[in-house]
């Protein structure tokens, strides 16, 4: 297994896209946001990353890298939680007209998928799986190639 392009993606908005409700988040440097909730439910999205916007509606730029529809990635998450594995990545496909065209859970941090043939867009998801408290660094995406 080669890589190709990676990215590194951070928490850079402090309340778009975030779950705040009785939430605490101190941001403490640009790869150190530390989150504290005791009464979030499991499931819940705690932050959201997107690839394609409206910035009239959401005043922000895209998180998220284009990716190829054909391509294989890689993605991993670098945050530590209490407890370990508490927290896991849900990534949502969309096609040209916003509709689902898939989705894929990554579980104990990271994970490799390939998108849908039809995929336009796609948003990355940050889910509560228990942990109350955790402090969240970046998630990198990595273009995974066969090539020698």
């Amino acid at each position: 297994m080669m890589t190709g392009h990676s990215w590194k993606i951070y928490w850079n908005e402090y309340a778009k896209e975030a779950y705040l409700y009785g939430s605490e988040v101190y941001f403490h440097a640009k790869d150190d946001i530390e989150f504290k909730n005791q009464l979030m439910q499991p499931g819940a999205v705690i932050k959201r990353w997107f690839s394609k916007v409206n910035y009239q509606l959401m005043r922000m730029e895209p998180s998220l890298p284009m990716i190829d529809g054909e391509g294989r990635y890689r993605i991993s998450l670098d945050a530590s939680a209490e407890p370990e594995g508490g927290l896991l990545l849900r990534i949502i496909f969309y096609d040209r007209y916003d509709a689902e065209a898939g989705s894929r859970i990554i579980r104990d941090g990271e994970g490799e998928f390939q998108c849908p043939l039809k995929t336009f867009s796609y948003e990355v998801q940050l889910i509560h799986a228990g942990a109350a408290q955790f402090h969240f660094h970046w998630i990198t995406l990595t273009e995974v190639t066969d090539e020698e």
